[in-house]
């Protein structure tokens, strides 16, 4: 089992909460996708607002949160198709191709590239609306309730926030993917620091040596040829 990541009850909001990044917009469509009504989907943005749910839980295909209602105190708990091996490390591949693209995901952003060569590569991200499968204690008689649509928002939130979530979620590993990006940068800068100072000094760097060995041998082979 994946590391479990935990999210604190989110504030009680008057106004409306906008999700601003186009993953969590693309989240937001498949929760929406799950909704019964217009009306239910309200209800459940109002209680996204309200600072009635607890802190949310989230690990690789499963998330979780208590909601607190005028009936009682009920449990929501939902999962996701995870990614399998191959489709993560096709992931972080993606991403590591580029410095651009490593440090966008350390700051909580998903360039659309990535998700464009992922898509590419046969990855899905952003989950669909039947690819969320969710449940709550409260025993309504929708497949989806109010509670369950609540969290959901909540957790599209969070993931807005933070793309790393949400590839948490898809299953790869946040705190193992940042810390191979991290390496992977530190290292990179490491290699152009060094390239570099070779250059401010008027040491050869390494096409530079390439370069005169290949013109060296040039020299001999024409020579060899005079001489013949």
């Amino acid at each position: 089992m994946s590391p479990a990541l935990t999210f604190a009850r989110e504030p009680h909001r008057r106004g409306m909460v906008r999700v601003e990044s186009w993953w969590g917009r693309a989240f937001l469509r498949a929760i929406e996708e799950l909704a019964y009504d217009d009306n239910q989907l309200t209800g459940a943005r109002a209680l996204a607002r309200s600072g009635r749910i607890g802190g949310l839980v989230v690990e690789a295909g499963r998330f979780a949160a208590a909601v607190d209602d005028e009936r009682g105190l009920w449990t929501v708990s939902g999962t996701v198709p995870v990614l399998d091996d191959g489709s993560v490390a096709a992931l972080e591949e993606v991403v590591g191709a580029s410095p651009e693209r490593a440090e966008a995901l350390l700051e909580g952003e998903l360039p659309m590239d990535v998700a464009e060569h992922a898509e590419e590569a046969g990855v899905e991200l952003v989950p669909y609306g039947d690819e969320l499968a969710v449940t709550c204690t409260c025993g309504h008689w929708h497949a989806v309730c109010g509670h369950s649509l609540g969290v959901l928002h909540q957790l599209c939130w969070t993931v807005d926030r933070d793309a790393s979530v949400l590839l948490h979620l898809r299953g790869a590993e946040r705190e193992e993917l940042v810390g191979r990006l991290r390496r992977d940068l530190k290292q990179r800068r490491s290699v152009e620091t060094g390239a570099g100072a070779r250059a401010a000094t008027g040491a050869p760097t390494r096409d530079q040596i390439d370069d005169v060995e290949i013109a060296l041998d040039a020299v001999l082979r024409a020579r060899r040829l005079l001489e013949e």
